[in-house]
This record gives structure tokens, C-alpha cells and sequence, in this order.
């Protein structure tokens, strides 16, 4: 395989930061974007010498041998289908596609044409949730009984997609990955306040077997930037809040007990959790990268995605009713 054999389609917001990725690991065979000023900045500061605007025209490239898609959403089905298709393996952001048989669709064709097909649920690489992942594993919580996931800012507003469909893909991957199991039931309500149907905040929550439950809030109508994970076990409970610099990922001893059959509570001692330091866009590029050389399937596949995608669906259905 050439060294520089991944076009990166979609430069704007976050396809620059794949651009960055893919170019400092030696990969990047060109970009494609339908916005030329967008392209020529690209090109101007990562140094491209391979430009298109029109991916279909790329896909013809013979030395071309995988992309990553970081079009808006709605595209991400079209896009990613003519990439298969075309015979690329595919790198595409969150989420896969806007409805269940379209995802079926591209699962099915990456498994006929023995395609990569990888969907960048970005967490799933962050150190913290990957030691989180082993403490759960190893007992360490004990029994998992409430996880709640915030993910809320001023911004960035979107008219293609709601905040359901914009921010939540990420917590929903997070919690199936820790829970191992699709949820038993969904529910979702909120609100939209700046744009016709399009929701700016939402909760959905899942229940489980075991009667474990977790909710995700989410909102781009928030006064400040909060991105945070509790999971709480009978054992001791944990916090990931990526927004800290240090001491992402902590653990709390807290205790419930009974004296004279009324429950007090017994506050423990927090500890940090040391992390590796690893930026975890980075860990997924590598990921898919190495999936791509040794033709294997990629931890957040297309089945993994298509799980997220299932209760993104459930959660749009009881928004959509409760209006």
C-alpha cells in the first residue's frame, strides 16, 4: 500500500482535525470539500498538494484507499455508501446514517466487499473511559445501579441536525460500551426555543435489565461548557469530567448505611485515577489505521454504531410524540 493513501472529505469544524491527524501521521493523500474557500485555506496550512471538490470525482483516484468523512450528517450515508462501493475503507463521524436501514445498508455492504468501516465515536478512544471500561470489568464498582452523562455548551448551533442527533452519540456509545446491552426501554423529552422542530436540549433515559438506569442531557443553550460522566456502584462511584485538565477520571468511596433502619450517608475519600496522556482523536485515527492494515474490525463498527443509532431513533420517536 502507498504511505499516503487517505483523503480526508469535509474540512470544515471538525474535518480539519482529522486533516491535522491523518497529515501528522504520514497518510494524507488529499481533501475534498464542496466549499472552495474552505479547501484552499486547508490546502494553505497543511501543505495538500491533492484537491477536489467533488468526492465522486475522488473516489476514481485508483491510488486512493480509505477516506474520512466529516460531511454533515445527512450526507454521511451517501458518501460513505459510494466509498464501499468504490471499494475505500471508510473512517466516518457520528453518526453513521439519520435511519436504521441505511446503516443496515452500509454494514452490509463493508461486510460483502471485506471493507474497514469505522464510525469515530471519539470517547470510546479517551484514556479515561478506557480505564473507567477496566474498573468496571475488575469489580471495582461493584454493581452498576445510576450513570448520568452531561454534555452541554453555548453553541455551536446547528439547523441540519438537532442537539439530540448533534451531542448525544458520544454519551449513548459511552454508556452501551460500559453496560454491554442495548437498553430495555427509552424516553426522551425537550425542547426547542431558536428553531421550528429542531430541539436545542434534551433527556433521554435507558432503562436496563437489573434495573440499572442512565440519563444524557444535553443542550447548546447552557451558560457554560460541562462535559461530565458519573457512574455509580454499590462499591464507589466514579466522575469523568473531560473539562478538568488534571484528575479527569475520579472515585468516590461513598458509602450508604443503615443505623437504627434510617440510611446515612458516609462520604469517603475521592481519589484521581492516573491517565495515560493521549489525545483520543488521535488514538482513533491510529485505530482505524491499523484496522486498515491488518483487515480487522474496528472497535466502534458499523454494528456498534448501528446499537447508538437504535436509540438515537427511540429517543427522536418520543420526542416526536410528545409534540
Amino acid at each position: 500500500m502507498d504511505k499516503e493513501y487517505l483523503s480526508v472529505i469535509g474540512v470544515g469544524y471538525w474535518g480539519k482535525n482529522l486533516v491535522r491527524n491523518f497529515s501528522q501521521l504520514g497518510v494524507l493523500h488529499s481533501i475534498c470539500d464542496a466549499n472552495p474557500e474552505l479547501l484552499k485555506q486547508c490546502q494553505a496550512h497543511h501543505h495538500v498538494t491533492r484537491a477536489y471538490s467533488d468526492y465522486k470525482e475522488l473516489l476514481l483516484e485508483p491510488s486512493l484507499k480509505a477516506v474520512a468523512i466529516a460531511t454533515p450528517a445527512v450526507t454521511h450515508y451517501e458518501i460513505a455508501k459510494a466509498a464501499l462501493l468504490a471499494d475505500k475503507d471508510v473512517f466516518v463521524e457520528k453518526p453513521l446514517a439519520l435511519n436504521i436501514l441505511e446503516a443496515q445498508e452500509l454494514i452490509r455492504i463493508a461486510d460483502e466487499r471485506k471493507r474497514v468501516l469505522m464510525v469515530d465515536h471519539i470517547l470510546q478512544f479517551h484514556p479515561a473511559i478506557i480505564k473507567l471500561k477496566n474498573l468496571i470489568y475488575s469489580g471495582v464498582l461493584g454493581k452498576l445501579q445510576y450513570i448520568y452523562s452531561n454534555r452541554l455548551n453555548i453553541g455551536k448551533l446547528r439547523s441540519e441536525e438537532n442537539i439530540l442527533w448533534s451531542f448525544a452519540p458520544h454519551d449513548i456509545s459511552v454508556i452501551l460500551g460500559l453496560v454491554e446491552e442495548q437498553p430495555i426501554k427509552v424516553n426522551a423529552f425537550g425542547e426547542y426555543y431558536l428553531q421550528e422542530k429542531v430541539y436545542d436540549t434534551t433527556m433521554t433515559m435507558m432503562s436496563f435489565s437489573n434495573r440499572l438506569r442512565a440519563h444524557i442531557f444535553v443542550s447548546w443553550l447552557h451558560p457554560f461548557k460541562e462535559q461530565k460522566l458519573v457512574v455509580v456502584g454499590d462499591k464507589k462511584m466514579a466522575v469523568f469530567n473531560d473539562m478538568e485538565e488534571d484528575n479527569k477520571l475520579i472515585l468516590y468511596s461513598h458509602k450508604v448505611q443503615w443505623v437504627h433502619r434510617v440510611p446515612v450517608a458516609s462520604k469517603g475519600e475521592f481519589e484521581p485515577v492516573p491517565l495515560e496522556k493521549k489525545e483520543p482523536l488521535n488514538e482513533a485515527c491510529l485505530h482505524f489505521l491499523g484496522c486498515v492494515a491488518d483487515r480487522t474490525r474496528p472497535r466502534t463498527d458499523g454494528k456498534e454504531a448501528l446499537s447508538v443509532l437504535m436509540v438515537l431513533n427511540q429517543a427522536q420517536e418520543e420526542l416526536d410524540r410528545g409534540h
